[in-house]
């Protein structure tokens, strides 16, 4: 339990290192995103082959995998705007309202009961969000966007619980971002054209992050993230990943100067979204102690 423990926080770690390359990298979160599903496509393409992982599932099974990777492409985008439009502070904090759409959206998914005690830890999550999202009314629309990413990363989670107990989870991610690569590949010319951009092929400092960013930062957590779906539910890792503000946001102060722009109502915030995490990971030992 103690290595699966640690397994599921070495993702969120590398986690918290996604918003950092979302401000460093230049490219607009469409094309961002883009080349980070294709980069880790080409690396899982490898890696697959290397290991000798047994591809042998139908066509069927690896579309329906694929629709499940359009899932956390789309979470992706939404997260990279956020970013864009506000900063890293606010983008990976509001990731933290995953666990709150988790805990509405999988009982009704699933068809089971409502759990009380998700319920009621999402709220302070919500409340938590709630007192970040006043702080500065020129942030408002980069906080929408991290809205609906937590949503859409909260149905990931869901669906990719289902994929991990029947398949490996090298190749779930392998065939989720090649469906990735060629789902926002269809709309990306509609998209550029809305929001057209200067660039389209990354310069080669771009290219080095999104390499960075593909192999680590996607491949490695994402793996590691479906191993922890195999311990723990859905909304347990969820929940965890609640963390991945706290690192993403001291590196931001560090690195980018962020602190400046957050006033009490955002710290305040925060810290309810920390005790959430830290309540929650209690409970969670504590059934799992009374189980085994």
């Amino acid at each position: 339990m103690k290595k699966s423990y640690l397994l599921l926080h070495t993702a969120v770690i590398l986690a918290g290192f996604t918003g950092i390359f979302g401000k460093l990298i230049t490219l607009n979160e469409g094309l961002l995103v883009w080349y980070r599903v294709l980069f880790s496509a080409i690396w899982l393409f490898f890696i697959v082959r290397l290991i000798k992982v047994n591809p042998a599932i139908t066509t069927k099974e690896k579309l329906n995998i694929a629709k499940v990777g359009l899932l956390i492409t789309l979470h992706w985008v939404f997260f990279y705007g956020s970013i864009k439009y506000a900063n890293i502070s606010v983008g990976v904090v509001c990731f933290s309202l995953t666990s709150f759409f988790t805990a509405v959206f999988a009982p009704l998914i699933n068809r089971t009961k409502f759990i009380l005690s998700e319920l009621a830890l999402s709220m302070l999550i919500l409340l938590g969000i709630a007192l970040i999202f006043h702080f500065d009314a020129d942030y408002q629309v980069g906080i929408c966007l991290g809205v609906i990413s937590s949503a859409f990363g909260a149905l990931y989670t869901i669906y990719n619980e289902r994929l991990v107990k029947r398949y490996d989870s090298k190749l779930i991610n392998y065939y989720q971002m090649i469906g990735g690569t060629i789902g926002l590949g269809l709309v990306l010319p509609l998209y550029l054209h809305y929001f057209p951009v200067e660039q389209f092929f990354p310069g080669v400092r771009d290219f080095l992050y999104l390499l960075l960013l593909s192999l680590f930062c996607t491949v490695g957590l994402y793996v590691m993230f479906a191993e922890s779906l195999k311990r723990f539910s859905a909304f347990t890792v969820n929940l965890s990943f609640s963390l991945e503000p706290l690192y993403s946001i001291i590196m931001a102060f560090l690195f980018f100067g962020e602190g400046k722009d957050v006033n009490t109502a955002f710290y305040i915030g925060l810290g309810l979204v920390a005790v959430s995490v830290v309540l929650q990971m209690i409970i969670s030992y504590r059934s799992r102690k009374r189980v085994h």
